[in-house]
This record gives C-alpha cells, sequence and structure tokens, in this order.
C-alpha cells in the first residue's frame, strides 16, 4: 500500500503523444519534449550571459548547431558501449541507432557535445572556456528538465525506501526487483537529481559572482558539482549497468569529472590570474553595426595584452575588452 505522501508514476499513456496527421499518426515522446525544452532553456541562457560579456547577439545558435547534434550521437555511443550485451549478444546491429526506443547517457553527451563546441569556437572566433563557462549555469537546467523524462518513463529509479516521498513503480516495470511485494516505493532519483541541479545552479552563480570565475573555472567548477551528485544518485540505482572493479561505469565517470573540474580550475587558475579580456580569441572580436569605434583604433587582445592585464588588473576590476572584431581568418 502506498503511503500518502508518495509520488505516483504517470499513466503509460502518457509517454507518447499521438498527432494526427495526413499520412497517420506522428508519435512523439515525453522525454523527447523535456530534452528539447532543455536544451531551448539552456540556449537563451548561455545567449544572455555570453551577450553580456560582449558576444554577438544570437552567436550561440551558431554553436548549438554542432554541439547538440554531436552531443545527442556521443549520448548513443556512450550508452551503447557502457551496455554492451544489450546491442552486441545477437541482437540486430541496427538497434544500436534506435535511439527513440531509449538509451542516452549525460556524459556522452558531455563528450560530443563538447567535441561541437571546439568546431564551432574555431569557426566563430569565440573561446572554447568562455562559452563553457557561460553554459554552466544553463547545463545544470537542461539536466534537471530532462530527468522530468525519466518520470514519466518510470525508469532509473533507485533503492525500495520507506520514506514518505517513495516513488511509485508498477509491479510490471521492466526494472522491478525480483522478491519485492507489489506496492514497494522507491528512491525517486530523478527528483534527487532535479534538486541538486537546480541548487547546483544558484551555487555557480553565487561562486562566479565572488570569485569572478573565467578562464573555464566556471565550467570546472560545474563538473565537480554535477560529478559529486550524480556518483551519490547512481549508487542507489537499480537499474543493471556495467560493473567495473563492483563500482557501476556511471560512477567513474562522475569521479573522472571531479577529477577534470579540479584539474581545470587548478591549471586555468595558475595560467591566468588576471581578468579575462574577451570572449573573442584575439582577432577575431564582434564589432557592432553602430560601433563609432574604427578596428584600427582599438587594441586585440593579444599575447602581450593579456599578459598586462593579468600584471594590472585587480580582482573586481573590469576586463580589459576589444569593441571590433576583424574578418575571419
Amino acid at each position: 500500500m502506498f503511503a500518502p505522501l508518495s509520488i505516483p508514476t504517470p499513466d503509460p499513456e502518457w509517454r507518447t503523444l499521438e498527432i494526427p496527421v495526413p499520412w497517420g499518426t506522428l508519435n512523439i515522446q515525453m522525454y523527447a519534449l523535456f530534452i528539447l525544452a532543455g536544451i531551448i532553456i539552456a540556449t537563451i541562457m548561455t545567449s544572455r550571459r555570453l551577450t553580456k560579456r560582449g558576444a554577438e547577439p544570437g552567436i550561440v545558435l551558431d554553436v548549438v548547431l554542432w554541439a547538440v547534434p554531436l552531443g545527442i550521437i556521443g549520448a548513443r555511443l556512450y550508452h551503447v558501449l557502457t551496455h554492451p550485451d544489450d546491442y552486441f549478444a545477437g541482437q540486430e546491429l541496427w538497434r544500436i541507432i534506435a535511439i527513440w526506443e531509449g538509451g542516452n547517457a549525460i556524459y556522452g553527451s558531455l563528450i560530443g557535445g563538447a567535441v561541437g563546441v571546439i568546431i564551432a569556437c574555431r569557426l566563430t572566433g569565440l573561446r572554447f572556456w568562455s562559452f563553457a563557462d557561460a553554459l554552466a549555469p544553463g547545463l545544470l537546467v537542461a539536466q534537471a528538465i530532462g530527468r522530468l523524462g525519466n518520470w514519466f518513463n518510470a525508469e532509473l529509479y533507485g533503492w525500495p525506501t520507506d520514506l514518505p516521498w517513495g516513488l511509485e513503480i508498477p509491479s510490471d516495470n521492466p526494472a522491478w526487483p525480483q522478491g519485492l511485494a507489489e506496492g514497494t516505493l522507491f528512491h525517486p532519483t530523478f527528483l534527487y537529481e532535479i534538486v541538486w541541479n537546480l541548487v547546483g545552479v544558484a551555487v555557480l552563480l553565487g561562486l562566479e559572482r565572488f570569485f569572478r570565475l573565467r578562464w573555464g573555472m566556471m565550467f570546472g567548477a560545474y563538473l565537480i558539482w554535477y560529478g559529486a551528485g550524480r556518483a551519490v544518485f547512481e549508487t542507489i540505482r537499480v537499474d543493471p549497468s556495467e560493473m567495473f572493479l563492483g563500482i557501476r561505469s556511471n560512477v567513474w565517470a562522475s569521479f573522472a569529472a571531479i577529477i577534470i573540474g579540479l584539474v581545470i580550475i587548478l591549471v586555468q587558475r595558475r595560467r591566468h590570474p588576471g581578468i579575462e579580456p574577451s570572449v573573442y580569441r584575439p582577432g577575431r572580436e564582434w564589432r557592432p553595426a553602430d560601433a563609432e569605434v574604427d578596428s584600427d583604433d582599438t587594441e586585440s587582445d593579444s599575447d602581450s595584452l593579456d599578459e598586462g592585464v593579468e600584471g594590472e588588473n585587480a580582482p573586481g576590476e573590469p576586463a580589459a575588452t576589444s569593441s571590433s572584431r576583424s574578418a575571419s581568418a
């Protein structure tokens, strides 16, 4: 019997929206809609943060066009490689690309998305670390929204629990642990991660405000925060996963995220003790159409300027920025 405050699982009919079209029915998964909503909100947040720091309005779309497709490919490949028995144990190989059947991994999307951002930043002139810093809060929001899709799919839940906010799961669920009585409640790991991610947004923005996190250090803080929470939530999930040395593969990935985040902060703090001059690489700065200053009258953030900025700007002082952007090389 369910507790009064238990969390019900949405009816399976809500998992797919059936939209009549002239040639039949278009099926749209709720999970996909939540992922899309997260991408849109993260894009808006990142665009505003970049624009405030001097980037061309709307340039974030040039990055999204690369990052999102490669992020989806990375998410699928990571899932397939960490669940080999689901795809390489006699199954039809074409199911490797059957992304509509479910199976995506956030760490894979981060890797694939990072490749897309690197490519886009080379094309647009943006600094990779500047974009990553601007993206960090929106990325946590997108991940929080995406977890609602797991709730609708009744998947990735945790151990049985007697807590009043336990999650109700139908006993015919494919991941239902054998031997448990019908009506058993489970840890709502989707909710734990939503709360953790949204709290993380406030934490990251607070750290950015007080410590002026730039040069990738904001993104490093994101990796530490998300990795720490995910390492805990992953250990209480009941769904099958590849194990290495008795630890789930995604827990190892979370440990790696924490270490990478720490390395980014330590290395970048030593290499760039000053204020970041611009979100653009030297010579690629954007110049507004109504700018009154000619490019010949402005300085670009060359290596010598970087050194001067690092030596002359005290913490809290405004960055030395350039208001022009030369033609693409």
